[in-house]
């Protein structure tokens, strides 16, 4: 009688609990990142832009670039979208950018002007003038302070003109100061601000490309993964509870010294010890086989989001990292010819999106 009792009292208990939960509230918001694939103005600027003019090798006219901009702002306005969240992402990191004017048209199309976006962008010192930049919702997201963080890496290889087979061709080529062998490339973006009232810290990053080969390159994607851990320890040093996002267009996978070793960035959640620990969502996500971008018929994960241990143990009181996903829906998938299920880019005869797939993390939090 006791022990039927008691499972009774189990049981009661456990729908009690169950109720409770469902009667709480929570709220949900989506961070973002996308390589915007050369988003340049048809103006020739000071930058190395000749090639994206009217009269250049991709004859970039103002009707090709205002179809570019109706492109990516559609993907924004939809990126982790569905039935469970119906808003477009609060907090949107982008690369590939030539000036900040390019912005402000792109948060004029129709598809995002109603959304509010505001923009944190400086230029970098990218030979072709491509930078990063945040757009936030200014309704939920308010910047306290912002910096753009030069990466200082020198080409320490005599010059060599000889092409080898394995060398990437890519138009992010690695460009080097012959004064100085200083190779300019991204700064890294901090911004620090309230999102919904709490402070969190987001760097968006566009790492040195394999311009000349992986193996050859790979230092300088390891200096940029220093960096960033640089940071981030430099900021915890003074605010133990601090939180991070870190994003962007890495050009190494999950698995590569950069993100691994220099950032260290984890796999698991259960192995995050310390506020300046980092998880990889999207390492789990490229072993399973997904990809945000094909080379030579591989698929990669270079685009990833990582947070840091406060956003994975936390108790939903504040914001909590929920999950991560790719955001290849169909029509950003080509559908025929040689690049079949690659991501639908521009090409001669058509503007296209992006060579690379976005991605997205959602935040949860209890409403307080």
């Amino acid at each position: 009688m006791k022990i039927r009792s008691f499972i009774y009292l189990f049981i009661t208990l456990i729908g009690f609990s169950a109720t409770a939960q469902q009667a709480k509230k929570f709220a949900l918001q989506t961070v973002a990142f996308y390589n915007f694939e050369n988003l340049f103005d048809t103006i020739n600027g000071s930058n190395n832009d000749e090639e994206w003019l009217a009269d250049g090798a991709q004859n970039w006219t103002g009707k090709k670039y205002k179809k570019k901009l109706e492109n990516l702002s559609r993907v924004l306005a939809e990126i982790g979208t569905n039935d469970q969240q119906k808003a477009s992402p609060v907090l949107i990191g982008g690369c590939e950018i030539e000036n900040r004017g390019v912005l402000e048209d792109l948060i004029k199309q129709p598809n995002l002007i109603d959304k509010g976006y505001g923009i944190v962008h400086f230029d970098s010192p990218d030979k072709r003038g491509i930078d990063v930049a945040l757009l936030y919702q200014k309704k939920h997201f308010q910047p306290t302070s912002y910096v753009n963080i030069p990466l200082y890496i020198y080409n320490k290889s005599s010059a060599s003109k000889e092409k080898k087979e394995n060398d990437e061709k890519t138009d992010d080529a690695v460009q080097v100061d012959n004064s100085t062998n200083r190779i300019y490339t991204r700064d890294q973006l901090l911004v620090t601000g309230l999102l919904d009232g709490e402070e969190i810290n987001v760097i968006v990053n566009h790492w040195p490309s394999r311009s000349g080969g992986e193996k050859k390159s790979s230092p300088f994607r390891e200096a940029a993964g220093r960096l960033n851990r640089q940071i981030i320890d430099s900021i915890v040093k003074i605010k133990p509870n601090a939180k991070f996002i870190t994003m962007g267009d890495l050009n190494d996978g999950t698995y590569n010294k950069s993100v691994k070793v220099e950032l260290g960035a984890k796999l698991k959640k259960t192995e995050l010890e310390s506020p300046r620990d980092i998880y990889n969502p999207f390492e789990q996500m490229a072993k399973d086989g997904n990809s945000t971008l094909f080379y030579r018929d591989a698929g990669d994960i270079f685009d990833q989001i990582m947070v840091s241990e406060r956003f994975v143990n936390a108790n939903y009181a504040s914001w909590t990292y929920w999950k991560a996903g790719i955001y290849n829906k169909p029509y950003l998938i080509q559908k025929e010819g040689q690049y079949k299920g690659y991501p639908l880019r521009h090409t001669a005869n058509e503007v296209g999106f992006s060579d690379h797939f976005p991605v997205y993390i959602y935040l949860i939090r209890e409403f307080k």
